[in-house]
């Protein structure tokens, strides 16, 4: 069947990779896309921009919508629990336990993003809205399940996680999504949500980072988008109250101009690189007592404080290009990812 879709519900809305930052209202292929800021329960206001957002962009949306507001008697919704283990479980298991739990939230059709994240914060930060995520279970979008992925998965120190951020073009426009690697006994795989089954969950199969970039390169050539980036960050801390910031763009890789050879070498560098952060020392976590006298000015220069943060600071990376917003002028046929 053809790929191609226009004005459903499901295909209306690109799979974003939302940095919760700037202006109250995103474009997603022409589409309005919010990030509720207002925190929850929501507004009123942003009720009713939801309602009109289903009025917009489902067929029959706006009866709908007043049948669905006027109704008396909705189907409760079930709440999705958070996933428990027995110790005999493998790490496999678990994270198939994980991403059944994710799936389970469903993917967020609604234009507006419940839960803001701004990747500029420290991951402790980031840790409490994952809780909140699992208390108000939610619809959530692919990069809140990047973060919801992370604080599941902080009880598992076998497991290694990094962000991995793909950019593909179909029809001149281009389509960010982001799911959470893993790295674990020797292979790779990931966690994450998206519209596509097989653009979120990736078992722990793969040998190499350049097995998991080529699985998800052929996932979205089936539905006739080119890859054109890849971004990957570092190994996430394990620590809930570090006041670390996550590395998200470590590495960025132009796909289509990369021979298969060069690519594969770039991606075994950026995995050596991710096994020697596992060694280094990590900036000690402020607990409530000490919170006050971090970076307070009558420390002085021998305070351990200092020298671990000199010990941390790592050398600048590849110089970045600042790349250009994508255009929003969606016309004619459009693939969604």
């Amino acid at each position: 069947m053809l790929k191609t879709t226009v004005g459903s519900a499901q295909d209306r809305e690109e799979e974003q990779e939302d940095e919760g930052e700037g202006e109250e209202e995103l474009r997603d292929g022409g589409v309005p896309f919010y990030v509720n800021r207002g925190g929850l329960p929501v507004d009123q206001e942003t009720w009713e921009r939801m309602w009109r957002h289903v009025a917009r962009i489902h067929p029959s949306g706006e009866a709908l919508g007043k049948e669905v507001r006027a109704a008396t008697d909705l189907p409760k919704i079930p709440v999705p629990s958070v996933p428990t283990y027995q110790p005999t479980a493998t790490v496999p298991q678990r994270l198939e336990a994980i991403q059944k739990y994710i799936r389970e939230l469903q993917y967020n059709h609604t234009g507006t993003q419940f839960f803001e994240i701004k990747k500029s914060r420290p991951l402790t930060a980031l840790m409490d809205i994952a809780k909140e995520m699992t208390r108000e279970a939610l619809p959530i979008k692919c990069l809140e399940a990047v973060i919801l992925g992370i604080y599941l998965t902080n009880n598992m120190p076998g497991v290694e996680r990094f962000p991995l951020s793909f950019q593909s073009q179909f029809s001149g426009t281009p389509f960010h999504h982001i799911v959470l690697g893993v790295h674990s006994g020797g292979r790779f795989g990931a966690l994450g949500m998206s519209r596509r089954e097989d653009l979120m969950f990736k078992p722990l199969e793969f040998r190499t980072l350049m097995d998991l970039v080529q699985e998800y390169e052929g996932a979205y050539r089936g539905y006739w988008h080119t890859l054109r980036k890849v971004r990957i960050g570092q190994y996430v801390s394990h620590d809930p109250h570090s006041v670390e910031q996550i590395d998200w763009k470590h590495s960025i890789l132009d796909v289509d101009k990369l021979t298969k050879e060069e690519l594969r070498k770039e991606l075994e560098r950026h995995t050596r690189d991710m096994r020697l952060k596992i060694g280094k020392p990590v900036p000690p976590s402020p607990t409530k007592d000490r919170r006050n006298s971090m970076g307070s000015p009558l420390r002085g220069q021998s305070s351990p404080i200092r020298r671990i943060s000199r010990i941390e600071r790592r050398p600048s990376g590849d110089k970045k290009v600042l790349e250009q917003k994508p255009s929003t002028d969606m016309n004619g046929y459009q693939i969604r990812v």
